[in-house]
């Protein structure tokens, strides 16, 4: 049996405990992870003895060569996704039908419902998306591809930085170098930012030049095949000052620590706390005001969360970013993050950018 379909398996189960006999998979992404097709506009219908991808005659040929043996419904204009749907779920008659509420909009669960009158569709929650958050080695296999793209990226631009370059130049020479690579572009739109705006978590890269402050912060990511990685690094262009030495020394003293306390069977609210006490002991505790880090995968955000709150464990196979951070309002921010695997006895960092201070000095 083939990963996908192991998947498959693994989702029936969850779906019989839900309360369903069969699940409409709405996600692309999600049907990207049950079937292997990676098109779009496509839906799965999976139910105890049935697979079928709802999709159209663009990838009729994608499907055949991407899931070989697996049940495909092709419409043609002018038949649409809805009425194609309620072909093909009539045709297998569930009683109860589980749909991703988080993927459809109120106007599609709607229209659905009175579509699918001897149905009961019943509204769930993360069902695949907890099948994701334990990577297999093949997806271990793309992240680390993924983290390699983008560190060889990094290290051509950084290599080349010119005092006179802007934000969104440098953002988008990682971008080019990521697809030199081999890779399929960047995770997500790389924040470049310089002096005030590296204050902004999401900054938006813009005309500021390295010249105009000597700190820039750089958070970017790759994607290969199919899987991301997630990265950040802030540079010095000129000379360090007490200030950033002092925040940036709290800033890697928190990832440090929170990253030795990831391991299985390890709170995730334990995981944040570590770093976000040493950043509220250096009294910039109101300063970091997002959550430690985030699962990556398919998708840039995904479960698990390292948060406040968040009681459930880690398990080995989760892939999360380590990213604390301190930011002050005009004058700067820094933060550093990493790609960390949770292993059967404690973690792996995936990434290996260095991070020391002496590795942010004058990158220009």
């Amino acid at each position: 049996m083939d990963r996908h379909a192991q998947r498959r398996d693994k989702l029936r189960s969850l779906v019989r405990a839900a309360g369903a006999e069969a699940i409409l998979v709405t996600s692309e992404v999600n049907v990207t992870y049950l079937t292997g097709f990676t098109g779009d506009s496509s839906y799965l219908f999976l139910s105890a003895d049935e697979a079928i991808i709802l999709s159209d005659a663009r990838y009729e040929e994608d499907l055949q060569e991407e899931c070989p043996g697996l049940d495909c419904e092709i419409r043609r204009p002018p038949v649409k996704m809805t009425e194609w749907v309620e072909r093909v779920v009539n045709r297998a008659k569930p009683r109860r039908l589980a749909v991703e509420a988080d993927s459809l909009n109120v106007a599609q669960f709607d229209l659905f419902e009175d579509q699918l009158k001897s149905t009961t569709l019943i509204k769930t929650s993360g069902l695949v998306e907890q099948l994701r958050e334990i990577k297999d080695k093949e997806e271990l296999s793309e992240i680390r591809e993924a983290v390699r793209l983008a560190e060889r990226a990094f290290a051509v631009v950084r290599a080349g930085l010119r005092a006179e370059q802007t934000e969104r130049e440098i953002a988008h020479q990682l971008e080019h170098q990521i697809r030199l690579f081999g890779g399929r572009g960047c995770a997500f739109s790389p924040i470049v930012a310089v002096g005030p705006q590296a204050a902004l978590p999401h900054a938006k890269s813009g005309s500021r030049r390295l010249e105009e402050n000597p700190l820039v912060l750089i958070d970017w990511g790759a994607q290969g095949r199919l899987y991301r990685s997630d990265l950040t690094r802030v540079l010095a262009t000129g000379k360090i000052s007490p200030k950033l030495e002092t925040i940036y020394g709290v800033v890697l003293r928190a990832q440090k620590a929170a990253i030795a306390a990831i391991g299985p069977n390890v709170p995730m609210e334990d995981v944040d706390a570590a770093a976000r006490r040493i950043i509220e002991d250096a009294g910039y505790g109101k300063n970091f005001g997002h959550s430690l880090g985030h699962g990556i995968g398919l998708q840039v955000h995904e479960a698990p969360r390292l948060s406040q709150g968040e009681k459930r464990v880690l398990k080995p196979g989760m892939v999360v970013t380590v990213e604390p951070g301190i930011y002050l309002p005009k004058w700067g921010g820094v933060r550093i993050e990493d790609d960390v695997l949770v292993t059967r006895d404690g973690n792996e960092v995936l990434s290996s950018v260095p991070k020391e201070l002496a590795d942010c000095l004058p990158a220009v």
